[in-house]
Order: C-alpha cells, then structure tokens, then sequence
C-alpha cells in the first residue's frame, strides 16, 4: 500500500542547508567540470525545447543540472547507502561514485563488522547502450561503479505493457535511481505497440519485478519520469511511503515496513535512525 506523505521530501533534505554551498563543499561543480560563475544559481531549473529529451538523434550527454546532482549525493551521503542500482548511467553515475567513496571512508568500518552488505559501497549502473557505457568510463575515474549493459526488451506487467532490461546486477540495493531507459531502444513490440514513438513515455517495470526482495528502509528515487513513478506507485504492492517533488520533478519512495529481522534493523538504526521509525508509526497509525 502507498502511503502519501506529501512533506517527505522535506525530510529527506531537512539538514541539505544550502545547495551551492553543498556543491562547492563536496566540489560537485569541479567533478562535472561546472564553471559555477557561469552556470548561474544552482536552484535554476533548465528549460528545453519540447522535442529535447525525445530526440532519438541526441548525441551528446544532457547539460549536468547541479540541483538534482546535488540531492542525489546529499541523500546517498545522509543515509549511509551501501548499495546503489542504477537505471541508466551519466553523470549521476559519477555524483553516486563520489558519494560512496566518501561513505566507505566514513562508515566502512562499523558496516563490516555489524552488517549484511556484501557489495559495500558500489554503485551498478544499468545500460543499454553500450556507447554511453563507454563514454562515462573514458571521461571519468570511478572506482566504486561496476557497469552492467543489457538489451532492453518490450514487456508486459500485470499485462501492462512496459520495458525490462533482459539482465539485472544479482545484488541488494539499498537506494535505487530509475532514470532510464531511454524510450528508443526497446526491441520488439506489444501488439504492434511500443515505447519507441516520441510522444509515449519511458515505461520501466524492472524495479517492479524484484520488490519482494527489497530491504525495509530502500530508498527509490525517480528523476522526472512522472508516468513511469505514477506506473510504480500503481503497482507496488508492498507499503511505501511516497511524495512527488513537483519542484525538483523527483518522484521518492520509502519501503516503510517493520525490518526483517537483527541485521536489516541494525542497519536501519545505523543509516536512517529514529526517524525511518517515525515515519513507520505515522503510516501505521494512518492506516
């Protein structure tokens, strides 16, 4: 069941304090190669033509938005994630690198000896583009990503029809970020429909698919992607706590559940404290 706490992203980023300040303090500017005094406020959201993020022609990687890479290092940093799964890979690829290299540094110790992660601090980047894999990994140094490509198919959930990657990294994320596949690239169709028209939608229904596996305390985080965050929130059968930045256009999911048991609480007490807790009790009591 969903849960719509329409203040959860002020939350998440109660403690954030002030972005270009973040950015300048964790040189995030300096890591996408951002001439601040030239980029302008870091709050600014970028305006594009209608046709700009649907140009199956577009070779070149988006302009970096420092707000919406200066959240997702901020929310992988304040919840000590260990574990990051990836939809599709650019430059956040390079912010969540970044951000696990600090948390290993901060937290590797405790982590090891108190809990079950076994892929610490790696981020798994999914892709299908083999192109793109190689441009990230030629124009920037990670050392905490491990980059998977796969084919994307057309599919159907719930006979909804959707895309899935045909291979997934066999690992347990405790923060997922969904900002791929492009709409261009699945093969085949469903009943001669498809996601390959520029006026469809990116559909993913991955994430959808290894719910039951997911610990309580996972993050998931959408960037834009509204249909396919709505096609999650329909469909998500477990109890998430859920809020649309309608501002930043960030879709957030918490999965708010009891933990599983000593390891999953212990990590819940160590990432995400007493107010993953707060927030379990509000939900409980609101439904």
């Amino acid at each position: 069941m969903i849960y719509e706490k329409f203040d959860f992203v002020e939350d998440l980023f109660s403690d954030l304090g002030d972005y270009k300040q973040y950015v300048i303090d964790n040189s995030l500017h300096s890591l996408m190669g951002v001439d601040l005094d030239a980029y302008g406020a870091v709050t600014e959201k970028k305006i594009f033509s209608p046709y700009h993020n649907v140009d199956r022609n577009l070779q070149e990687a988006f302009v970096p938005e420092l707000d919406d890479l200066c959240r997702l290092h901020f929310l992988v940093r304040s919840r000590k994630v260990t574990t990051i799964l990836e939809f599709g890979l650019g430059k956040s690829t390079v912010i969540f690198d970044d951000s696990l290299v600090k948390n290993e540094n901060d937290c590797n110790a405790f982590v090891e000896k108190n809990l079950r992660r076994t892929n610490r601090f790696k981020c798994f980047s999914v892709d299908n583009n083999e192109i793109w894999i190689e441009e990230v990994k030629s124009n920037y140094s990670t050392t905490h990503v491990v980059y998977h490509h796969s084919s994307l198919e057309m599919g159907v959930f719930n006979e909804r029809i959707c895309t899935y990657y045909q291979s997934l990294p066999n690992v347990c994320p405790d923060f997922i970020y969904l900002d791929g596949p492009d709409q261009f690239s699945a093969n085949g169709n469903i009943r001669g429909v498809t996601t390959d028209h520029p006026d469809r939608l990116p559909m993913a229904a991955d994430i959808l698919t290894v719910e039951h596996f997911l610990l309580p305390g996972t993050l998931i985080v959408t960037d834009g992607r509204t249909a396919n965050a709505r096609f999650l929130k329909s469909n998500l059968q477990r109890d998430w706590i859920y809020c649309h930045d309608s501002n930043a256009d960030q879709h957030y999911f918490e999965l708010s559940e009891e933990p599983l048991g000593i390891y999953n609480k212990t990590q819940i007490d160590f990432c995400l404290g007493d107010a993953f807790f707060r927030r379990l009790q509000l939900r409980v009591d609101k439904n």
